[in-house]
């Protein structure tokens, strides 16, 4: 059961707190946005951002910024290549360092997301997930959560769903703000960005013991 004091965070702090803190954020990054939008421009092309909807509180739909680290290099059938190859030196280079997520300060300004929560993940998941699952989108999702210090990519889809729902059920400052410290440590020293096997985190396909039972 969630304690007063986190009740209390989560009602009249984390929001406020959230709000001061992207703006904050974007004023001092802001010469540094500019370079890295004009680098992604042309190094990989235009958009700049990449834009996608993904689930967030409560389930609502918003559309989450981020810089695009891939090019748009298609086959001789006009299909976009595996991942592995549009993403270049240079959109690793932005992964490796999370800068690609910076766009998402805008998403935290304008109360889509929080610093810290669940990471926002894709609509096609929801119907995907279990009952336990679908908690995770009883808070704000975030640019970087429990999971991400706790392996990131490096992780199983049900650790990190189980790691979504331990923080929803634990969210307080002192919390968030061991997070924040955790995130930036992982973001200098570049761990946990790919999965084993993948360029990207593989697709959530369901929860195994469900998909053994069909």
């Amino acid at each position: 059961m969630e304690s007063s004091k986190g009740i209390i965070y989560r009602k009249y702090i984390k929001r406020p707190m959230d709000f001061i803190l992207s703006l904050l954020a974007i004023m001092v990054l802001s010469s540094i946005l500019l370079l890295i939008a004009i680098l992604v421009r042309f190094k990989l092309g235009s958009p700049v951002l990449f834009k996608q909807d993904r689930l967030g509180f409560n389930e609502k739909i918003f559309t989450m910024y981020k810089f695009r680290t891939m090019t748009d290099k298609r086959d001789a059938k006009g299909e976009l290549l595996p991942d592995s190859i549009r993403l270049t030196k240079f959109g690793r280079f932005l992964r490796s360092t999370s800068l690609d997520e910076l766009p998402e300060l805008f998403n935290i300004l304008k109360g889509d997301m929080s610093i810290i929560g669940p990471r926002p993940l894709l609509i096609s998941y929801l119907p995907l997930y279990n009952d336990y699952q679908k908690r995770r989108h009883e808070v704000r999702p975030g640019l970087s959560g429990l999971a991400q210090v706790s392996g990131r990519n490096l992780i199983s889809w049900e650790d990190k769903l189980n790691l979504d729902i331990k923080y929803v059920d634990n969210v307080s400052f002192t919390g968030d703000w061991s997070i924040i410290f955790s995130t930036l440590k992982k973001v200098f020293m570049r761990e946990g960005i790919n999965s084993e096997t993948a360029a990207t985190m593989e697709p959530f396909k369901g929860n195994k013991k469900e998909r053994m039972e069909l």
